[in-house]
């Protein structure tokens, strides 16, 4: 008996064929499957509002309002409406962040240096990602088990983008630095295979002022998140693209600049099934959003009437946790990131599924400390689980 008949002859089989096809599918959209096992058990607690949330400096846009008729708002009340309206909000957003060329189809590599650890392997990739343009990022890959049963699994594949360092990608993937800027190898020592990228302002430029002036020469108009972004995606083609990487099991971590790079991918890239932030500084006004190599100008403009809780929303519903460090000093993200995920839990609830994104705020500065990272990796665990 054929798939079709024996579909067509069992009530069971037909309802849930119902449900997958006419429920959970506008529900998702293109996401990858977002049915988990399980939550973090801790999830109420960073995606519960606080009862008292102060007014950003640049007001938000309202996400639901789809347009107004005889000055009366429209607003947005179904997902498939927000599905819409988002489609227009990403291509807006790409044209003021100016556009890249198409990536490079070849996902080759060529291997510099390895290194046998006793946590797994570390390897010094290069591959292409502009055209013509060669890049390093360090490969990091678990311990082999004995029996290699758990080899013969595609397992979850993290892309860790580096906070700024002069040491880069060395600190990252624990070539080099103190032991807590190791995010990297705390990763792949939780069975995840990473890829590290190196930030295109310490990629082959006397510093970041030459980094950005090289960008704009071969792209006028085009912005330095733009260049980061495209970055970020060339090297997501490479982990999707290796040996025991399942594709649809993919994440991001980043702290710092890498915490904007992780922002940025996940809104614009569903290949991202969960991502983790900290203190990359979701609102305009909380960092240096307005350096050459970031937003620039636009980020000041007054006309320009966009901010990231759009991004945010991009990312509704797979799972996104921002860490902060407010009020501890140099801190980015905390109680003044409040308002842009409130804003974008308003989308998260006409997708009918669970609220994740969220905010953990240790309060200690600017620094990564390791419970959160711990709990970072937690999260990631949970939500690239198969």
């Amino acid at each position: 008996m054929n798939a079709k008949s024996k579909t067509g002859s069992d009530p069971m089989l037909q309802t849930i064929l119902f449900i997958c096809v006419f429920i959970l599918v506008p529900l998702l959209g293109s996401s990858p499957s977002l049915l988990f096992a399980e939550e973090v058990p801790w999830l109420a607690e960073v995606t519960k509002v606080p009862d008292s949330v102060s007014k950003p400096a640049k007001p938000l846009q309202d996400l639901l309002v789809k347009g107004f008729v005889n000055d009366s708002a429209q607003r947005i009340e179904s997902w498939e409406a927000w599905q819409l309206k988002r489609a227009e909000l990403v291509e807006v957003w790409k044209s003021d962040l100016g556009v890249m060329p198409d990536r490079p189809v070849d996902t080759s590599f060529i291997v510099k240096s390895t290194e046998t650890l006793n946590w797994g392997s570390r390897e010094l990739i290069e591959y292409e990602c502009e055209q013509g343009i060669r890049v390093q990022a360090y490969l990091l890959r678990p311990l082999q088990s004995e029996n290699n049963q758990i080899e013969n699994k595609s397992r979850a594949g993290i892309l860790a983008l580096h906070p700024t360092t002069s040491l880069t990608i060395d600190a990252i993937a624990g070539v080099s630095g103190e032991p807590k800027q190791h995010t990297a190898v705390a990763l792949v020592e939780r069975g995840f295979v990473v890829v590290c990228p190196r930030c295109f302002l310490w990629q082959d430029a006397k510093n970041s002022d030459d980094a950005v002036q090289q960008h704009r020469t071969r792209h006028p108009g085009v912005t330095g998140m733009a260049k980061m972004l495209y970055d970020a995606q060339r090297a997501l083609d490479i982990l999707a693209s290796l040996p025991g990487v399942d594709p649809n099991r993919l994440g991001a971590f980043g702290h710092s600049l890498g915490a904007k790079e992780v922002l940025y991918l996940m809104a614009f890239d569903e290949r991202i099934r969960a991502g983790v932030a900290s203190e990359g500084g979701v609102s305009l006004e909380s960092t240096n959003w307005n350096a050459p190599w970031y937003l620039g100008d636009l980020a000041t403009d007054p006309t320009w009437e966009r901010n990231h809780h759009e991004l945010l929303a991009f990312t509704v519903p797979r799972p996104l946790l921002i860490i902060g460090g407010e009020s501890g000093p140099g801190a980015a993200d905390g109680t003044r990131s409040w308002p842009l995920i409130q804003s974008a839990h308003a989308v998260s609830r006409l997708s009918k599924l669970p609220t994740r994104l969220g905010l953990l705020n240790h309060g200690l500065g600017h620094p990564l400390p390791r419970r959160e990272l711990e709990k970072g990796i937690e999260w990631l665990t949970t939500y690239t689980s198969p």
